[in-house]
């Protein structure tokens, strides 16, 4: 297959752009910037140059290839504090997508999770504005798409990672000289290591039914009293519980530091024969990598 990614030069892409093309599939990256295009190049991708602005630019590249797999998100929206728009541009661009694929049957894999019937599970997935456009994924299923939708974990990790929670966490330890959490930190964050997300991606692609919901978790949740804990133990500084009423501040207003959920993955491991192998996210921590890049 030809495949369409979008966010190409980013941390997941990272892996998901070299499994398609090892299993044989040609892969257009959409690249916005030299720097971007230079590392989606690196990957053995061709290059579109554009963003997520250039709606007809994507809609000719859906109408161009055989499958689209959206991994682009404005994540320097979270600390900037326009969470909102960057929403709201990601739902522009999956609804052009979708009006791209209606009727032609082919795939368009995207990031989220829809509702399971567990009011809890269902609170915290509905808390996440982004839940929005996991919806209109969804929805075009009805359209003559085959959509995938794959629960990226919020904890992606590898030596890749420059930007997500870990180097987050670890340079707020670095500054504050405590490794925090909230409470008594006994809410859970799910993980997956990058390549064996990239891995999913692929066999999503390949073999997964209109429709699905696949959870791209290793580890189903590990509690932010660990994480911070092995956090702490390696800067040499105390994890501490910091009170919820300083946690705004202290964790610089990022939105995620009491979010509570599990993902569980024994159902997409059935589905598609996965069989995740790399570390997970205590080992790839005390492997110490992260904390002379982050």
């Amino acid at each position: 297959m030809r495949v369409f990614v979008t966010g190409a030069s980013g941390h997941v892409a990272s892996a998901v752009v070299p499994e398609l093309i090892q299993a044989g599939h040609e892969v257009l990256g959409l690249a916005r910037s030299d720097a971007s295009a230079a590392a989606v190049k690196a990957l053995g991708a061709e290059v579109r140059r554009g963003d997520l602005d250039d709606l007809d630019g994507l809609r000719r590249a859906a109408d161009d290839t055989d499958a689209t797999v959206h991994l682009a998100f404005d994540h320097s929206a979270i600390a900037a504090g326009t969470f909102a728009a960057a929403v709201a541009a990601d739902l522009a661009v999956v609804r052009t997508l979708g009006e791209a694929l209606a009727g032609t049957g082919k795939a368009l894999v995207g990031i989220g999770l829809t509702p399971t019937g567990d009011p809890a599970r269902d609170a915290a997935i509905a808390a996440n504005p982004r839940s929005a456009v996991a919806h209109e994924i969804a929805a075009c299923t009805e359209r003559g798409v085959r959509t995938v939708l794959v629960a990226i974990p919020p904890v992606t990790h590898s030596t890749r990672d420059r930007t997500g929670f870990i180097p987050r966490l670890i340079r707020i330890a670095r500054d504050t000289g405590v490794s925090g959490y909230v409470g008594d930190g006994a809410n859970h964050w799910p993980a997956g290591h990058v390549l064996d997300v990239g891995r999913l991606y692929r066999l999503a692609l390949e073999k997964a039914p209109a429709g699905s919901q696949l959870y791209g978790a290793t580890e189903e949740g590990i509690t932010v009293r660990e994480i911070a804990e092995t956090i702490g133990r390696r800067l040499g500084v105390p994890a501490v519980s910091i009170p919820a009423e300083r946690a705004a501040d202290h964790f610089r207003s990022f939105p995620f530091m009491t979010l509570d959920i599990t993902i569980p993955n024994a159902d997409t491991r059935r589905l598609l024969d996965w069989e995740p192998v790399h570390p997970g996210l205590i080992a790839d921590l005390e492997d110490g990598h992260y904390f002379t890049t982050a």
